[in-house]
């Protein structure tokens, strides 16, 4: 029986804490280092790189972490695997085998092709999500280092546990298992304490970055490197397996891991056990992802100060519809936000503003430039009183748009360039299964009623959401059998919608994970373009998830801490044993339900 394999992670994207690789391999024992520092929008950085210059288009940062962790990695017989090559992951082999004869550290270095697509006109980049083939065989073959250009995040995790078990492409529960494992450690702190709603309580100055345990059967052990910071508990790993996911079929070009099959167990201090994972053959098509240049963008953000905000925002707002009418022209998409962070009779004057946001979009830069910043500027001495902005108007920049299509997995060619320069070409798993949703499992009984008190969501859940393109998903998890009871029945998609006003009018889709406590909510379309469209106030959707939580909503006494000790509510007691409440001002009264 193989050891378990030891695999570490040192980026969860592009800019990521520079130091860690240093980190990661002084830090522990390792067999594998992995860095992730691909995402949809790199893509299209990388794609306006490489148009500047065509020897570019990959994460430079990588070289320059290298130059001193090639020889620790040596020194330690630690492995490094990363997809840091991006659109040009032959080039970056190249410039890591110079820099070890630089650096004196002779190491072996093989890479993976076959991920670039045939660029349509129009757009920037086309590139396929690869699986972990084509690292397995560079790591069979004796590679050091393993540059990829653009595989899934798990295929960094997947591909060295591959070469190590000698797993088949019909070990579908143990690709799966690892799978699994690799989406834990894809975002680096997000597993150990980042970006977690419990957050109080644990020391997250610098959290230590991930590292999984590999068994021959696909199960793992998440955890980190003793001393480090932050935190690995059963909350930590199950908001990680929900970001950025649908629904309990989460598909890859590997294998297709059974979300709904995972179980999560504490087995010590900063040791969590995943097990049960269950897999299925991938489907027959690879998801590609195509960015282009969507037009151009422009910006001002308006201060409001004082009394009279609702009425200084409509007077700007008119104003420049006035501008846009003289000048014959409105741009493509005029968008209007009014940020209340104002207070009645503030102390500063900072808390006594709110901030009016514009954003206009249009094919022509100078619609979102000149003549934007022209009309903005001309306001300064005839528009409401006290008229300022966050900073001067610029010039339109462009945006990007990021697009999701399937392909047959037949008509890319996943290439392993191995350490001897040899081509070994990587077959599609010859076993599919066409992606269908997953039936709805079950609910557990309601919980019995009782008396309620309404308070924020985030007393009793935790939440973690992110982005897909221009789609978000909110994963809603809870910590005992007793509020899963009561959550499985409570926030229906109709409660979402209500609670999050922005999904109203979208589709909203409920994914039910019984065996992690949770729900998944995917909301097509809440992001527009995606990211890189800058669509939306929180483009990426990361505090979706916390907005949710802030919402008030009846929730059972019985499931109301005494101290919370870790949401910004604090429980107090009352009188005669009765439960709890929180905190009240004059706003902010719990109302009390039968």
């Amino acid at each position: 029986m193989p050891a378990p394999l030891r695999i570490g992670n040192a980026s969860g994207f592009y800019g990521d804490r520079f130091d860690a690789v240093r980190e990661m391999l002084t830090g522990g024992p390792l067999d594998i280092l992995t860095g992730d520092y691909l995402a949809e929008l790199t893509m299209l950085i990388l794609g306006r790189s490489r148009l500047k210059d065509p020897s570019r288009g990959y994460a430079t940062t990588f070289l320059r972490q290298l130059e001193e962790g090639l020889g620790l990695a040596r020194e330690r017989g630690v492995r490094i695997v990363t997809n840091a090559g991006g659109l040009n992951p032959t080039r970056l082999a190249d410039a890591v085998r110079e820099l070890a004869d630089k650096v004196g550290v002779p190491v072996r270095v093989a890479h993976v092709e076959g991920d670039s697509l045939p660029v349509p006109d129009g757009y920037l980049t086309a590139n396929a999500y690869l699986g972990g083939d084509g690292i397995a065989a560079c790591l069979r073959a004796g590679a050091d280092v393993v540059v990829t250009g653009r595989v899934t995040d798990a295929a960094l995790v997947t591909g060295p546990a591959t070469a190590h078990f000698g797993w088949g492409p019909d070990d579908h529960d143990a690709l799966a298992g690892a799978v699994v494992a690799g989406h834990v450690l894809e975002c680096g702190t997000q597993a150990t304490g980042g970006n977690y709603s419990f957050f109080r309580g644990h020391d997250l100055r610098r959290p230590g970055f991930p590292v999984a345990e590999i068994h021959a059967d696909g199960t793992s052990v998440i955890t980190k490197h003793d001393g480090t910071g932050g935190v690995v508990d059963v909350g930590t790993v199950t908001a990680q397996l929900l970001y950025e996911t649908g629904g309990a079929r989460y598909a890859g070009p590997d294998v297709t891991a059974r979300l709904d099959t995972v179980r999560l167990a504490r087995q010590g201090p900063d040791r969590v056990r995943i097990s049960g994972v269950r897999g299925e053959a991938p489907p027959p098509t690879l998801k590609a992802g195509l960015t282009r240049l969507g037009g151009w963008r422009g910006e001002v953000v308006f201060v409001l100060t004082g009394l009279d905000i609702e009425a200084k925002a409509q007077l700007v707002r008119d104003q420049f519809a006035d501008a846009f009418a003289r000048a014959g022209r409105q741009p493509d998409e005029v968008r209007w936000e009014l940020a209340r962070t104002d207070r009645a009779d503030a102390a500063t004057e900072e808390t006594a503003s709110a901030l009016l946001r514009l954003v206009v979009r249009d094919q022509e830069p100078d619609v979102v430039g000149r003549a934007l910043s022209g009309a903005a500027i001309e306001l300064a001495l005839g528009s409401y009183p006290g008229f300022h902005v966050t900073a001067p108007p610029g010039k339109g920049a462009p945006y990007g748009v990021f697009e999701a299509r399937y392909i047959p997995a037949g008509e890319v060619t996943h290439v392993a360039v191995l350490p001897d320069g040899r081509r070994e070409v990587q077959e599609p798993p010859a076993r599919t299964r066409a992606l269908q949703e997953a039936e709805q499992p079950p609910l557990p009984d309601p919980l019995a009623a009782g008396p309620t008190r309404t308070v924020p969501l985030g007393l009793v859940a935790g939440a973690r959401s992110g982005d897909k393109g221009g789609d978000a998903n909110v994963g809603v998890w809870v910590r005992d059998d007793e509020a899963w009871r009561w959550l499985a029945h409570e926030l229906t998609v109709e409660r979402f919608r209500e609670l999050l006003p922005e999904t109203a009018a979208l589709p909203v889709v409920r994914h039910v994970l019984p065996n992690l406590r949770a729900l998944n909510f995917t909301v097509p379309g809440l992001l527009g373009e995606g990211v890189a469209a800058q669509h939306r106030f929180d483009p990426q959707a990361k505090a979706l998830g916390e907005w949710l939580r802030s919402r008030h909503l009846p929730v059972p006494v019985t499931l109301l801490p005494v101290s919370d000790g870790e949401a910004s509510v604090t429980l107090l007691p009352t009188r005669d044993g009765e439960p709890p409440v929180p905190p009240m001002d004059s706003t902010d009264a719990p109302e009390v339900h039968a």
